[in-house]
């Protein structure tokens, strides 16, 4: 028996059952659907998580308060330690080489109003460190001032969302925003950044730190962004951060560092693991349906019975039956792949057109994985229906003709 001899025999044997093929059919593509549309999701949630830590900046490291953990972990709410970083504890780690921008940071939230429109919003304090290190763009005027960061000055730049809600019918450069009880002189106005890790700068007023220090009454900093001048720096700047603060603070190592990568690394191994594990969850679908198939082909060798008597009578052999039978369970399975393939790509154009602003990208692996798994599945369940046509007498199988 040739090789087109045996897919023609193949193709004959399925279409002459096309409601039990199609059945088979369909429960391989929903499989393969499932685990291209699951891939594609998990995929895009970890690329999407990654370059949003990625955007927070380069060489990135944070400076909290208090101790916790030293690579990734939450950070903690609230003070745990004895002592509060205060400017003087951001401008002492300028005396590490490898630092190339220190930006202290004071959060709070206060009502901002101008000509009788008044919202609530949250204000940053900092200086103009941050807009280095934050990687923040400019749309009118310019950032905040280089300045001594203890010196308060009435200077704000502010996001989009407040420019178009405050001054909408006006220009905003040159105008008087009151904060609480002061009033600021806006300076610039910050290009659209969107949200970022929580952080929404369009929304936000920046005011250098020392005047929201006075504003919040408080000595204390929220947090300190730094960044290295190199990857290679990061680490060795993460050491001489730990060394200086806990000479100023007598002794105690009371800072948590998380620096950029261990949080961009943590990220990625976690959803890699979980994109994994839904993929894998997915994928029992595949297994059911090539249980289904091994059922069906069984059922088929025992209608088939006498053909496959007659064959072995015509002179086939035990290898070319089996061939027989593995062609007909990888043609159903491919058939099933294909399909599955098509409404796994039509299901992420589906997404894409409902949530736009969430990009969903199917690795080009994932295509492949799935026409390999859905092949080797219909391969493995139908070695024992080929066995058994392959193993039975021809006298036998010719006799319940």
């Amino acid at each position: 028996m040739l090789f087109k001899d045996t897919l023609v025999q193949a193709f004959g044997a399925i279409s002459a059952q096309r409601l039990r093929a199609a059945l088979i059919i369909l429960a391989m593509s929903i499989g393969i659907a499932s685990v291209i549309v699951l891939t594609a999701l998990g995929e895009s949630a970890r690329s999407y998580i990654v370059n949003e830590f990625e955007s927070l900046g380069t060489h990135l490291m944070i400076v909290l308060p208090g101790r916790n953990e030293t690579t990734g972990g939450h950070p903690p709410l609230f003070s745990e330690t004895p002592r509060d970083l205060t400017l003087d504890d951001a401008e002492a780690l300028f005396r590490s080489y490898h630092i190339a921008a220190v930006a202290p940071l004071t959060i709070g939230s206060a009502p901002v109003s101008t000509q009788g429109l008044e919202r609530e919003t949250n204000i940053f304090g900092s200086t103009y460190a941050l807009r280095r290190v934050r990687h923040l763009t400019m749309a009118q005027g310019s950032f905040l001032p280089k300045m001594d960061a203890n010196k308060a000055l009435s200077v704000c730049v502010i996001g989009q969302t407040i420019r178009e809600q405050l001054f909408s019918d006006q220009k905003a450069l040159g105008q008087w925003l009151r904060i609480n009880d002061r009033r600021f002189l806006v300076i610039g106005v910050l290009a659209s950044e969107g949200q970022s890790i929580g952080v929404d700068f369009d929304e936000m007023v920046i005011i250098p730190v020392a005047s929201a220090q006075a504003l919040f009454n408080t000595h204390s900093l929220f947090r300190i962004l730094i960044e290295a001048k190199s990857k290679q720096s990061m680490y060795q700047a993460v050491d001489e951060i730990t060394g200086i603060i806990k000479a100023r603070h007598e002794g105690e190592d009371d800072i948590t560092i998380i620096t950029q990568d261990s949080v961009v690394n943590t990220f990625d191994k976690i959803l890699t693991a979980l994109t994994l594990t839904v993929v894998s969850i997915a994928g029992i679908s595949l297994v059911v349906a090539g249980v289904l198939v091994m059922n069906v082909m069984l059922v088929s060798v025992t209608q088939r019975t006498a053909e496959v008597g007659l064959l072995k009578a015509l002179g086939a052999t035990q290898r070319q039956l089996q061939w027989l039978f593995l062609t007909e369970a990888t043609m159903l399975s491919l058939a099933g792949a294909l399909l599955g393939m098509a409404l796994g790509l039509a299901g992420i154009t589906v997404l894409t057109t409902l949530y736009p602003d969430f990009p969903i990208q199917l690795p080009g692996w994932a295509l492949l994985a799935a026409l390999a798994v859905s092949l080797f599945t219909g391969l493995l369940f139908g070695v024992l229906p080929a066995r058994k046509a392959a193993k039975l007498n021809p006298v036998v199988a010719l006799g319940k003709r």
